[in-house]
C-alpha cells in the first residue's frame, strides 16, 4: 500500500486517538447481560472497569437501580476492579413478579445474588450491600455461607427490619404504599430525598426518582415484610466485614443496627461518615472509594 503525505497524517491523528483511548479501552469495559434466578425470574447485570480485575459485586437498595453506583463506576481509583452491578428483583431493567411471595420470601433475593455470582464466573467477589442490599447479602450468606466470597461492606445496611434498627419516616411509607398515583410517586420522591444528607445535583436527583418510579408496586407492597435471617447470616459469616454508615441517616439506626451486627459477629468492623446522610458511597465518595479499595485489597491478600 502506498501512502500519500495526507494518508500519512490521517493515520498518524489515528495513531494519536488509539494510544489516548488505550486506557479506557483497557479498563472501561461495558457489558450488560441478564442471569436467571432459580423462580424464573431474569435479572439484569452490567459489568465495568477490568475484566481481569478482583470482582466486586454491588447489590443497591430498595428503589435504586445500577446507576446508584455511578460515583465508584466512573472511579479511576477502583478501574483495576471487575465491577459488576445488578438490578434487584422488581427493580430497574430485571423481572417485575407480580406474585407477593416473590418479595416476601428473603431466599428468592439471596438466589438472584447467587445467580449473579455463578453466572459472572466472579471468583470470590467482595460484596458491597446499600440498605435492602445489605439484607439481600445477608439473606445469600444464611443460603450459602461465605465461602464463595472474600468479604462484604454494608453501606447503610439493614440489618434487621426493626424498630428499633429503623427510622420511622410514615410519611414517605404510607405515600409509596398508597393506590392514588400522584400521593404514590410523592412517596418515592420523599423517600429518595431521605436517601441524602448532602442533596445530589439537580440531574442526579431526578434520575434516581426516576428510576424509583420503575420499582414495581407489588414489590413496594410487600418488601417491609422480606424475610431476613440475620441470625444465621452473620452469625455463620468468618470472612470480613466492614459496615459503614453515616452520621445523619434518616432511615436507618447506625448504632442499635452495628449493635445487633456484631452481637452476631464480633468481627465485624464499623465506620461512621459523621457528615453523610444515608448513602455515604455517593455524599462521600472519594472517600468510600479509598475505604473500599483498601477493604478489597485487604480482604483478597493485595
Amino acid at each position: 500500500m502506498v501512502f500519500s503525505p495526507v494518508s500519512a497524517i490521517r493515520y498518524g491523528w489515528l495513531y494519536c486517538i488509539v494510544l489516548l483511548l488505550a486506557p479506557l479501552l483497557a479498563h472501561g469495559t461495558n457489558r450488560a447481560y441478564t442471569v436467571e434466578s432459580l423462580d424464573g425470574v431474569k435479572i439484569a447485570v452490567q459489568e465495568a472497569g477490568n475484566p481481569q480485575g478482583q470482582a466486586i459485586i454491588f447489590v443497591h437498595g430498595l428503589l435504586g437501580s445500577h446507576l446508584s453506583w455511578e460515583k465508584q463506576l466512573n472511579s479511576p481509583e477502583l478501574q483495576r476492579y471487575r465491577l459488576i452491578t445488578f438490578d434487584l428483583r422488581g427493580h430497574g431493567l430485571s423481572d417485575k413478579p407480580v406474585d407477593l411471595d416473590a418479595y416476601r420470601e428473603g431466599r428468592h433475593w439471596a438466589d438472584d445474588l447467587a445467580a449473579v455470582i455463578k453466572e459472572s464466573g466472579a471468583h470470590e467477589p467482595v460484596l458491597v450491600g446499600w440498605s435492602l442490599g445489605a439484607a439481600v447479602t445477608t439473606n445469600y450468606l444464611a443460603a450459602f455461607g461465605d465461602e464463595q466470597i472474600a468479604g462484604a461492606v454494608y453501606v447503610g445496611g439493614v440489618i434487621e427490619l426493626k424498630p428499633e434498627q429503623l427510622v420511622a419516616q410514615p410519611a414517605a411509607y404510607s405515600g409509596m404504599a398508597s393506590s392514588d398515583l400522584r400521593l404514590h410517586l410523592e412517596g418515592e420522591k420523599e423517600f429518595v430525598a431521605l436517601c441524602f444528607n448532602t442533596a445530589p445535583d439537580d440531574a442526579t436527583f431526578q434520575r434516581t426518582v426516576a428510576a424509583a418510579a420503575m420499582a414495581s408496586r407489588e414489590m413496594q407492597s410487600a418488601v417491609h415484610g422480606m424475610s431476613i435471617d440475620a441470625a444465621k447470616g452473620l452469625g455463620s459469616m468468618h470472612k470480613p466485614l466492614l459496615l459503614i454508615y453515616g452520621g445523619q441517616d434518616a432511615l436507618v439506626q447506625p448504632s442499635t443496627s452495628a449493635a445487633r451486627a456484631k452481637a452476631l459477629y464480633p468481627r465485624t468492623e464499623v465506620e461512621l461518615y459523621e457528615t453523610s446522610g444515608h448513602s455515604p458511597f455517593f455524599e462521600e465518595s472519594t472517600r468510600f472509594n479509598r475505604d473500599l479499595s483498601a477493604f478489597v485489597d485487604a480482604a483478597t491478600g493485595h
